[in-house]
Protein backbone atom coordinates (compact mmCIF):
# COMPACT_ATOMS: atom_id res chain seq x y z
CA UNK A 1 0.00 0.00 0.00
CA UNK A 2 2.58 2.29 0.69
CA UNK A 3 4.62 1.43 -2.38
CA UNK A 4 1.09 2.87 -4.57
CA UNK A 5 1.69 5.96 -2.74
CA UNK A 6 5.29 6.46 -3.31
CA UNK A 7 4.85 5.27 -6.71
CA UNK A 8 1.81 7.95 -7.11
CA UNK A 9 3.37 10.69 -5.59
CA UNK A 10 6.42 10.43 -7.48
CA UNK A 11 4.27 10.03 -10.98
CA UNK A 12 2.43 13.11 -9.87
CA UNK A 13 5.48 15.35 -8.63
CA UNK A 14 7.16 14.01 -12.59
CA UNK A 15 4.09 15.38 -14.00
CA UNK A 16 4.51 18.51 -12.07
CA UNK A 17 7.67 18.89 -13.51
CA UNK A 18 7.20 18.42 -17.12
CA UNK A 19 4.02 20.45 -16.82
CA UNK A 20 6.29 23.26 -15.52
CA UNK A 21 8.96 22.91 -17.99
CA UNK A 22 6.93 22.68 -21.06
CA UNK A 23 5.14 26.37 -19.50
CA UNK A 24 8.06 27.69 -19.37
CA UNK A 25 9.50 27.21 -23.09
CA UNK A 26 5.51 27.96 -24.15
CA UNK A 27 6.15 31.62 -22.29
CA UNK A 28 9.77 32.57 -23.57
CA UNK A 29 8.37 31.66 -26.75
CA UNK A 30 5.31 33.67 -26.57
CA UNK A 31 6.36 36.58 -23.98
CA UNK A 32 6.03 40.13 -25.29
CA UNK A 33 8.45 42.17 -24.76
CA UNK A 34 7.22 45.81 -24.23
CA UNK A 35 8.78 48.65 -25.12
CA UNK A 36 9.79 51.11 -21.64
CA UNK A 37 8.92 54.29 -23.34
CA UNK A 38 5.29 53.23 -23.06
CA UNK A 39 5.99 53.51 -19.33
CA UNK A 40 7.28 56.95 -19.95
CA UNK A 41 4.73 58.49 -22.39
CA UNK A 42 1.47 56.82 -19.89
CA UNK A 43 3.33 58.70 -16.58
CA UNK A 44 3.07 61.60 -18.41
CA UNK A 45 -0.50 60.96 -19.70
CA UNK A 46 -3.42 62.38 -17.14
CA UNK A 47 -4.78 58.96 -16.49
CA UNK A 48 -8.64 60.10 -17.52
CA UNK A 49 -8.96 57.37 -20.18
CA UNK A 50 -11.78 59.71 -21.65
CA UNK A 51 -10.92 58.74 -25.32
CA UNK A 52 -10.98 61.76 -26.17
CA UNK A 53 -7.37 61.21 -27.88
CA UNK A 54 -9.69 58.62 -30.23
CA UNK A 55 -7.56 55.61 -28.43
CA UNK A 56 -9.62 53.73 -26.10
CA UNK A 57 -7.45 54.52 -22.87
CA UNK A 58 -4.38 56.97 -21.98
CA UNK A 59 -2.23 53.59 -22.43
CA UNK A 60 -3.11 52.37 -25.77
CA UNK A 61 -2.49 56.30 -26.68
CA UNK A 62 0.83 55.51 -25.10
CA UNK A 63 1.37 52.62 -27.53
CA UNK A 64 0.66 54.79 -30.43
CA UNK A 65 2.91 57.42 -29.66
CA UNK A 66 5.81 54.68 -29.65
CA UNK A 67 4.92 53.12 -32.59
CA UNK A 68 4.41 56.14 -34.68
CA UNK A 69 7.83 57.42 -33.51
CA UNK A 70 5.98 61.00 -33.91
CA UNK A 71 3.51 63.35 -32.44
CA UNK A 72 1.81 64.56 -35.66
CA UNK A 73 -1.95 64.02 -35.51
CA UNK A 74 -1.35 62.98 -31.91
CA UNK A 75 -3.12 64.83 -29.18
CA UNK A 76 -4.38 64.65 -25.47
CA UNK A 77 -7.11 66.86 -25.32
CA UNK A 78 -7.38 66.84 -21.47
CA UNK A 79 -3.90 67.46 -21.13
CA UNK A 80 -3.10 70.06 -23.75
CA UNK A 81 -0.18 71.67 -25.28
CA UNK A 82 1.71 71.08 -21.59
CA UNK A 83 1.03 67.41 -21.75
CA UNK A 84 1.92 66.73 -25.04
CA UNK A 85 5.10 69.35 -24.50
CA UNK A 86 6.26 67.08 -22.06
CA UNK A 87 5.48 63.83 -23.86
CA UNK A 88 7.57 65.35 -26.69
CA UNK A 89 10.47 66.42 -24.46
CA UNK A 90 10.88 62.87 -23.08
CA UNK A 91 10.35 61.29 -26.16
CA UNK A 92 12.87 63.92 -28.04
CA UNK A 93 10.13 64.56 -30.59
CA UNK A 94 9.10 67.72 -31.82
CA UNK A 95 5.46 69.15 -30.72
CA UNK A 96 3.00 70.65 -33.21
CA UNK A 97 1.04 73.38 -31.52
CA UNK A 98 -2.30 73.16 -31.89
CA UNK A 99 -5.09 75.78 -30.85
CA UNK A 100 -7.19 74.28 -27.75
CA UNK A 101 -10.83 73.58 -28.68
CA UNK A 102 -14.18 73.63 -26.60
CA UNK A 103 -18.01 71.68 -26.73
CA UNK A 104 -20.15 74.18 -28.57
CA UNK A 105 -24.68 73.94 -28.74
CA UNK A 106 -25.49 74.45 -32.22
CA UNK A 107 -28.98 74.75 -30.93
CA UNK A 108 -31.00 77.86 -29.14
CA UNK A 109 -34.27 76.35 -29.28
CA UNK A 110 -34.63 76.97 -25.91
CA UNK A 111 -38.38 76.70 -23.92
CA UNK A 112 -39.22 80.36 -25.46
CA UNK A 113 -37.99 80.06 -28.56
CA UNK A 114 -39.30 76.61 -29.99
CA UNK A 115 -42.14 76.31 -27.38
CA UNK A 116 -43.57 72.55 -26.29
CA UNK A 117 -46.44 71.57 -28.60
CA UNK A 118 -46.85 67.76 -27.21
CA UNK A 119 -45.07 66.66 -23.58
CA UNK A 120 -42.47 63.88 -23.76
CA UNK A 121 -43.44 61.31 -21.06
CA UNK A 122 -40.58 58.33 -20.98
CA UNK A 123 -37.57 57.45 -20.43
CA UNK A 124 -35.81 60.24 -20.21
CA UNK A 125 -32.60 59.19 -22.72
CA UNK A 126 -32.36 61.67 -26.05
CA UNK A 127 -31.17 58.44 -27.62
CA UNK A 128 -34.39 56.94 -26.90
CA UNK A 129 -36.55 60.13 -27.85
CA UNK A 130 -34.55 60.60 -30.84
CA UNK A 131 -35.83 57.25 -32.30
CA UNK A 132 -39.81 57.84 -31.44
CA UNK A 133 -39.97 61.17 -32.15
CA UNK A 134 -39.50 64.70 -33.50
CA UNK A 135 -39.37 66.78 -30.29
CA UNK A 136 -41.71 68.24 -27.84
CA UNK A 137 -41.48 71.44 -30.52
CA UNK A 138 -41.57 69.83 -33.68
CA UNK A 139 -38.38 70.48 -34.60
CA UNK A 140 -36.79 66.87 -35.97
CA UNK A 141 -33.10 68.08 -35.38
CA UNK A 142 -33.20 70.38 -32.17
CA UNK A 143 -31.68 69.67 -29.02
CA UNK A 144 -34.07 67.34 -26.91
CA UNK A 145 -32.95 68.09 -23.47
CA UNK A 146 -32.95 65.04 -21.62
CA UNK A 147 -29.19 65.39 -20.57
CA UNK A 148 -27.04 62.18 -22.40
CA UNK A 149 -24.57 64.76 -22.99
CA UNK A 150 -24.49 65.73 -19.19
CA UNK A 151 -24.14 61.62 -18.59
CA UNK A 152 -21.05 61.38 -20.97
CA UNK A 153 -19.50 63.98 -19.27
CA UNK A 154 -16.38 62.87 -17.28
CA UNK A 155 -15.04 67.23 -16.17
CA UNK A 156 -18.71 67.68 -15.12
CA UNK A 157 -18.14 70.32 -17.70
CA UNK A 158 -22.30 70.32 -19.14
CA UNK A 159 -25.02 70.91 -17.46
CA UNK A 160 -29.11 71.39 -18.19
CA UNK A 161 -30.18 75.02 -18.11
CA UNK A 162 -33.75 74.91 -16.87
CA UNK A 163 -34.91 77.89 -17.58
CA UNK A 164 -33.85 77.41 -21.27
CA UNK A 165 -34.01 73.29 -21.15
CA UNK A 166 -30.57 73.62 -23.05
CA UNK A 167 -27.07 71.96 -22.89
CA UNK A 168 -24.60 74.77 -21.32
CA UNK A 169 -21.07 74.01 -21.26
CA UNK A 170 -18.62 75.70 -19.09
CA UNK A 171 -15.23 76.25 -18.37
CA UNK A 172 -14.43 72.35 -17.39
CA UNK A 173 -14.53 71.46 -20.62
CA UNK A 174 -11.14 69.61 -22.05
CA UNK A 175 -12.80 69.06 -25.89
CA UNK A 176 -12.63 65.26 -25.28
CA UNK A 177 -15.46 64.58 -27.44
CA UNK A 178 -17.83 62.99 -25.13
CA UNK A 179 -20.70 64.64 -25.41
CA UNK A 180 -20.49 64.92 -29.25
CA UNK A 181 -20.45 61.43 -30.03
CA UNK A 182 -23.25 61.02 -26.87
CA UNK A 183 -25.55 63.51 -28.71
CA UNK A 184 -27.72 61.38 -31.32
CA UNK A 185 -28.43 64.68 -33.44
CA UNK A 186 -24.80 65.76 -33.73
CA UNK A 187 -25.97 69.00 -31.81
CA UNK A 188 -22.91 69.81 -29.92
CA UNK A 189 -19.54 70.38 -31.76
CA UNK A 190 -16.15 70.95 -30.93
CA UNK A 191 -14.93 74.39 -32.09
CA UNK A 192 -11.54 76.45 -31.40
CA UNK A 193 -11.78 77.95 -28.13
CA UNK A 194 -11.02 81.52 -29.96
CA UNK A 195 -8.82 84.59 -28.50
CA UNK A 196 -10.14 85.54 -25.53
CA UNK A 197 -12.92 82.76 -25.68
CA UNK A 198 -14.71 84.37 -28.62
CA UNK A 199 -16.23 82.31 -30.91
CA UNK A 200 -18.96 82.59 -33.80
CA UNK A 201 -21.24 79.95 -34.99
CA UNK A 202 -24.71 79.30 -36.39
CA UNK A 203 -26.76 77.91 -33.37
CA UNK A 204 -29.29 75.74 -35.85
CA UNK A 205 -28.93 72.56 -37.31
CA UNK A 206 -32.61 72.58 -38.68
CA UNK A 207 -32.18 71.90 -42.57
CA UNK A 208 -36.02 72.25 -43.64
CA UNK A 209 -36.76 75.35 -45.31
CA UNK A 210 -37.15 78.79 -43.43
CA UNK A 211 -41.28 78.66 -43.42
CA UNK A 212 -41.39 75.46 -41.48
CA UNK A 213 -38.37 75.76 -39.75
CA UNK A 214 -39.14 78.77 -38.58
CA UNK A 215 -42.76 78.02 -37.36
CA UNK A 216 -41.16 75.17 -35.29
CA UNK A 217 -38.30 77.72 -33.54
CA UNK A 218 -38.73 81.28 -33.68
CA UNK A 219 -34.65 81.76 -34.18
CA UNK A 220 -33.90 78.97 -36.69
CA UNK A 221 -31.95 79.44 -39.56
CA UNK A 222 -33.93 80.00 -42.41
CA UNK A 223 -31.13 79.92 -45.31
CA UNK A 224 -31.63 83.46 -46.05
CA UNK A 225 -28.00 83.24 -47.39
CA UNK A 226 -27.35 87.18 -46.42
CA UNK A 227 -24.11 85.87 -44.16
CA UNK A 228 -22.33 83.75 -46.91
CA UNK A 229 -22.85 87.23 -48.98
CA UNK A 230 -21.36 89.73 -46.25
CA UNK A 231 -18.74 87.32 -45.15
CA UNK A 232 -14.92 88.71 -46.51
CA UNK A 233 -13.51 85.42 -45.80
CA UNK A 234 -15.21 83.17 -47.11
CA UNK A 235 -16.14 81.13 -44.01
CA UNK A 236 -19.87 80.94 -44.45
CA UNK A 237 -21.18 77.47 -47.07
CA UNK A 238 -25.02 77.05 -47.17
CA UNK A 239 -26.02 73.73 -47.97
CA UNK A 240 -30.16 72.04 -47.30
CA UNK A 241 -31.19 75.53 -46.25
CA UNK A 242 -28.70 75.97 -43.58
CA UNK A 243 -25.52 78.30 -42.95
CA UNK A 244 -22.32 76.78 -41.61
CA UNK A 245 -19.35 78.87 -39.98
CA UNK A 246 -15.95 77.42 -40.69
CA UNK A 247 -13.83 77.87 -37.16
CA UNK A 248 -10.86 77.32 -39.27
CA UNK A 249 -12.03 80.63 -41.87
CA UNK A 250 -13.91 82.55 -39.52
CA UNK A 251 -11.94 85.71 -38.58
CA UNK A 252 -14.30 86.91 -36.01
CA UNK A 253 -15.56 90.05 -37.95
CA UNK A 254 -19.19 89.64 -36.68
CA UNK A 255 -20.79 90.82 -39.95
CA UNK A 256 -22.74 88.15 -40.77
CA UNK A 257 -23.99 88.21 -36.99
CA UNK A 258 -25.62 91.68 -37.66
CA UNK A 259 -26.62 90.44 -40.86
CA UNK A 260 -29.20 87.56 -39.67
CA UNK A 261 -32.83 88.48 -39.79
CA UNK A 262 -33.51 85.85 -37.30
CA UNK A 263 -30.41 85.93 -34.74
CA UNK A 264 -29.47 82.32 -35.44
CA UNK A 265 -25.77 83.72 -35.80
CA UNK A 266 -24.10 83.75 -32.05
CA UNK A 267 -21.17 85.33 -30.89
CA UNK A 268 -19.96 84.86 -27.47
CA UNK A 269 -17.55 86.62 -25.04
CA UNK A 270 -17.45 90.09 -27.48
CA UNK A 271 -17.70 93.38 -26.01
CA UNK A 272 -21.54 94.99 -26.41
CA UNK A 273 -21.64 96.76 -29.82
CA UNK A 274 -21.99 100.30 -29.50
CA UNK A 275 -25.84 101.58 -30.55
CA UNK A 276 -25.79 103.58 -34.10
CA UNK A 277 -26.31 107.36 -32.81
CA UNK A 278 -29.35 108.65 -34.53
CA UNK A 279 -29.26 111.49 -36.74
CA UNK A 280 -31.49 114.55 -34.37
CA UNK A 281 -28.95 113.45 -31.62
CA UNK A 282 -25.83 114.35 -33.40
CA UNK A 283 -27.94 117.71 -34.73
CA UNK A 284 -28.72 117.99 -30.95
CA UNK A 285 -24.72 117.13 -30.20
CA UNK A 286 -23.25 120.06 -32.75
CA UNK A 287 -26.01 122.94 -31.73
Amino acid sequence: MNEIIIYSMITLAGLGIASAVILYFVAQKFKVIEDPRIDIVADNLPGANCGGCGFAGCRNFAEAIVKAESLEGLSCPVGGATVMGNIGQAMGLAVEASEPKIAVVRCNGSKAHAPAKVVFDSASRCSFAHSLFSGESGCPNGCLGLGDCVVSCSFDAIHIDSETGLPVVNDNCVACGACVKACPRSVIELRYKGKKDRRIFVSCINTEKGAIARKNCEVACIGCGKCVKVCPFDAITLANNLAYIDFEKCKLCRKCVAECPTGAIHELNFPARKEPVAASEQTDAAV
